[in-house]
């Protein structure tokens, strides 16, 4: 059975670490590296490997054969011709490097961030109270199918616009008047008693008045069957909104 296992090559987990840790100890440009040092380091790393994989050392081997071949390039004369100066060798070699720096960067930022966070014991999700919508026979779709009926049975003209302030119909207002509503039909009305005449904008505010009002279970909305009338009544033990 083989073992799969990682081999470092003197702290060094690959080719671009090892190349990037050659260029930064001797302070070489990136834009200007003298290949034929740097390949002949390269290669002293590779020899004083003993015992490793071997199909983690190939990875070394395939970047010492691509350091090897731009030596050779790089010891060629410059071909005779008009065309436009041959590109740099060096150049393929020069955007793997900068892109590997970028990414260790980043590693290293992040690494930053996780010890910065390590202090910190992150908590479970609390379990939230198994609440049922008090919606006794009726679903949220039917609920704000019944509203757009509301709100067509009371379109009307449009007139020019008038700029309305928002405070003018705040949720919180609009939930007292539900509850006044229902106190002055004793505690039981139908759906379209909660929406008095007004603009869209002041329906808007009541049906979502409704909804808090509903999901507080401070009232009840109900349907005995389908296409009834859809009841809104006082829950026992609600309290009033301030």
């Amino acid at each position: 059975m083989k073992d799969d296992y990682l081999v470092k090559l003197d702290a060094f987990e690959g080719p671009m670490d090892l190349l990037m840790h050659l260029i930064e100890k001797n302070k070489i440009d990136l834009y200007d590296i003298p290949i034929a040092d740097l390949t002949r380091q390269y290669l002293d790393h590779i020899d004083r490997l003993y015992q490793f994989n071997i199909e983690y050392a190939s990875e070394f081997l395939v970047m010492a054969a691509t350091l090897l071949r731009i030596k050779a390039r790089m010891l060629l004369p410059p071909a005779e011709t008009d065309e436009e100066q041959e590109e740099d060798p060096r150049r393929e070699l020069v955007e793997r490097l900068l892109e590997y720096r970028r990414f260790k960067e980043i590693a290293s930022l992040l690494a930053t961030m996780n010890d910065a966070q390590s202090p910190y014991v992150e908590r479970s999700p609390m379990p939230l109270p198994a609440h049922r919508m008090p919606l006794l026979g009726l679903s949220p779709d039917a609920l704000l199918r019944a509203f757009s009926d509301v709100l067509r049975a009371q379109e009307k003209p449009r007139i020019p616009a008038v700029v309305i302030s928002a405070e003018e119909y705040r949720v919180q207002d609009k939930m007292a008047d539900i509850l006044s509503l229902l106190h002055t039909h004793h505690g039981c009305m139908k759906l379209s008693d909660a929406f008095p005449s007004g603009t869209r904008e002041e329906l808007l505010s009541a049906f979502l008045a409704l909804l808090e009002l509903v999901k507080m279970q401070t009232v009840l909305v109900t349907q005995e069957r389908l296409y009834h009338v859809i009841m809104i009544s006082t829950k026992e033990g609600s309290s009033a909104v301030s």
